[in-house]
């Protein structure tokens, strides 16, 4: 009878340890899968901000700088909404910074003169996986690429 109790206990936890190591396994394989799906995103609205930036200066120029922007795929074309667009579990935002540069070198600087045919891109995906929010963010410097020089 003792022996078939230990068998049992020991079937028991053995089950019970592989669910949890299953369980711990596919949240994991989703936390992978969902933050592959973010680097994308990023990619995506980097992509986005570049084609914006290939229409026209003033599209990205004329934006207020360090506001929370949402890129919007519609009619063939990217947008820059202010008001949030998810994309499935996403949330996709873009901010425009300022860029200083040095006086004297012309390198981009932390004090300087503000160069306006240069922008500091900012794009951010967070989603909420297990009750946390998780974040992905890339930076990127944007130039007037397309400017005739004066």
């Amino acid at each position: 009878m003792v022996e078939m109790l230990v068998a049992t206990s020991i079937i028991t936890v053995s089950v019970l340890f592989a669910s949890a190591v299953a369980q711990k396994s596919l949240y994991v394989s989703r936390q992978a899968v969902h933050s592959a799906q973010a680097a994308f995103l990023l990619e995506e609205g980097a992509e986005a901000v570049r084609t914006l930036r290939a229409d026209a200066w003033s599209n990205i120029s004329t934006l207020s700088e360090n506001t929370d922007y949402y890129p919007v795929f519609a009619g063939g074309t990217w947008t820059l909404a202010a008001s949030p667009a998810m994309v499935g579990i996403f949330t996709r935002v873009v901010r425009i910074a300022p860029v200083l540069r040095d006086d004297s070198s012309k390198n981009i600087a932390a004090s300087g003169t503000e160069d306006p045919d240069s922008k500091l891109v900012t794009v951010e995906v967070s989603w909420i996986e297990g009750g946390t929010t998780l974040t992905k963010t890339l930076q990127f410097y944007l130039m007037n690429i397309f400017s005739q020089p004066s």
